[in-house]
C-alpha cells in the first residue's frame, strides 16, 4: 500500500469506503488453510497490539511525521505475513481487529504529515478490516478518521455523511467515551456545514456520555478520548459557532484542568487559544497564548502544527506594530 501515492483526497472515494466489506472472509479463510502458511495465535495479536501503543505514544508526542516509516515496514515485514498465514476464526477476527487498529495508526500518520490522499487509503482499509473483524467500535473510529479528514479539507457534505455512518455505526455499543468521541465529530461537521441545531444537539450529547465515562483509557482508539480532548474539540466547536467565552472556557479546562500533557495536543489546543483571544481583542492574550505555543511545539513534526504556524504568522501580520508582535514573528520565522 505504502508503495502507491494518492495526490488528493476526494469525498468520493471517502464516501465509497461506506460500500460494505466482504464480512465473510474470515470464515471462508479457515476453511482455506494452507499447511505452508505460518500458524498465528493470539501471541501475534498481542505484539500488534503492543507495537500500535509504543509507535502511537511516539506520534501522539512528537507528531505523524517522526516514525511512520516504523509502522508501514512493520506492516509489510510482519502482519502481512500473518495476514496470509493459518489461524482459528477467533484468532483470526483479533487478528483483523488489531490490524485495523495499526493501519488506522498509520493513515493517522500520514494524515499529520501531510500525506492527505495516502492516509484516506488507510482510513478505507482499515475500516474494511474491521468490519470484516465485525468490531463495531473499530468501525466506527475509522469513519471518524475519513470524517475528520473530509472536515480539515472543506468537504462539508461528506463530512456530515460520515459522522453521521461513523455515530450510526457505534449505535449499539455500551461506551459512553466511545459515543462521545463519535458524536463530537458530528457536532464538528455539522457546525463547519453551517447546521447549527445539529452541532448544538450532538455538542450535548457528547457531554452527557463524556461526563459519564470512566477516565481510565483502554485498549481502543477510542478508549483515549478523555475529557480534556473533549474539551479541546468542544471549543473549536464553540468557536465556530461563534461563542467565543465558552470557547475559551473549555479550553481553559482542556489545558490547566484537565492538563493535556501530550506535546503535540497541547500545543494545538495552545495555538487555537490564542487565535480565540485574538477574536476578542485580547492582544496581549493572544501573543502569550503563541509563545506557548512556540515553546511546546518544538521538535514536533505535524502539518497540523506548520499550520497553526502559518495560521498564526498571518494573523500577526494585520498587528504590524503592536507590541511584542515583531518578536513574536522572529521566533516563529526561526523555525
Amino acid at each position: 500500500m505504502e508503495r502507491r501515492q494518492f495526490l488528493a483526497a476526494s469525498s468520493g472515494y471517502a464516501l465509497a469506503a461506506l460500500g460494505l466489506p466482504d464480512l465473510d472472509s474470515i470464515t471462508r479463510r479457515t476453511r482455506l488453510q494452507s499447511g505452508g502458511a505460518v500458524r498465528v495465535g493470539r501471541g501475534e495479536v498481542a505484539a500488534i497490539r503492543q507495537m500500535t501503543r509504543a509507535l502511537g505514544d511516539a506520534a501522539a508526542e512528537l507528531g505523524g511525521g517522526h516514525a511512520r516509516h516504523l509502522v508501514v515496514h512493520y506492516l509489510n515485514a510482519d502482519v502481512d505475513r500473518w495476514l496470509n498465514g493459518t489461524w482459528t476464526e477467533a484468532v483470526g477476527r483479533e487478528l483483523y481487529a488489531a490490524t485495523s487498529q495499526l493501519v488506522h495508526l498509520a493513515g493517522w500518520m500520514a494524515q499529520d504529515e501531510g500525506n492527505q490522499g495516502l492516509a484516506q487509503q488507510y482510513y478505507a482499509h482499515s475500516y474494511g478490516l474491521a468490519a470484516e473483524a465485525r468490531d463495531a467500535e473499530l468501525s466506527a473510529t475509522a469513519l471518524r478518521g475519513l470524517a475528520v479528514q473530509a472536515i480539515d479539507l472543506g468537504h462539508r457534505a461528506a463530512a456530515v455523511r460520515l459522522s453521521e455512518a461513523c455515530v450510526d455505526e457505534a449505535k449499539h455499543l455500551n461506551d459512553p467515551k466511545a459515543m462521545a468521541y463519535y458524536q463530537v465529530t458530528l457536532s464538528d461537521a455539522a457546525a463547519q456545514d453551517g447546521d447549527r441545531r445539529t452541532a448544538t444537539y450532538y455538542l450535548a450529547a457528547s457531554q452527557t456520555n463524556i461526563e459519564r465515562s470512566t477516565p481510565e483509557p483502554g485498549e481502543s482508539w477510542a478508549s483515549h478520548f478523555s475529557i480534556g480532548r473533549w474539551a479541546h474539540h468542544s471549543g473549536m466547536i464553540l468557536a465556530q459557532l461563534g461563542d467565543y467565552e465558552a470557547a475559551q472556557d473549555h479550553f481553559h479546562h482542556a489545558l490547566d484542568i484537565h492538563g493535556l500533557d501530550r506535546r503535540r495536543s497541547r500545543a494545538i489546543v495552545l495555538a487555537d487559544l490564542g487565535t480565540v483571544r485574538l477574536r476578542q481583542d485580547d492582544v496581549d492574550g493572544a501573543l502569550a497564548a503563541w509563545h506557548e505555543f512556540l515553546d511546546c511545539s518544538d521538535g514536533i513534526r505535524s502539518v497540523k502544527v506548520e499550520d497553526a504556524v502559518h495560521d498564526m504568522r498571518a494573523r500577526l501580520a494585520r498587528l504590524h506594530g503592536a507590541a511584542g508582535v515583531a518578536e513574536l514573528d522572529d521566533r516563529a520565522s526561526a523555525r
